[in-house]
């Protein structure tokens, strides 16, 4: 009997190669990771301190709720950033700055 030899498993030394492939990014995508996962921590960071801060406040409530989901916005992005879905992280980073500055618009 002869089955289909495309739906086999590829030998051991096809994945390494594969793996080496993707462990050897190039310097611009490197940096694109970087640099998208330290900007989505960085606004993460810095919409939860925002959050704290006007919950300590006397503002309506509506507003450490804003600084709170725009900050976990940024965390998803910071994550999906470091996983390489650079462009999927900066539009998601655009989305929790707007939240960030919806709640700012009711303080």
């Amino acid at each position: 009997m002869s089955g289909r030899t495309d739906s086999d498993e590829p030998p051991p030394e096809v994945r390494a190669d594969d793996a080496e492939a993707d462990d050897e990014a190039s310097p611009p995508a490197r940096r694109a990771r970087w640099t998208s996962a330290g900007a989505g921590a960085v606004l993460a960071l810095t919409g939860l301190a925002a959050a704290l801060l006007r919950l300590a406040d006397s503002a309506p409530a509506l507003v450490p709720v804003a600084y709170a989901c725009g900050a976990a916005v940024c965390a998803l992005a910071a994550v999906l950033g470091s996983r390489g879905r650079t462009r999927r992280a900066l539009w998601l980073l655009i989305a929790g700055l707007m939240v960030m500055a919806l709640g700012d618009h009711f303080d």
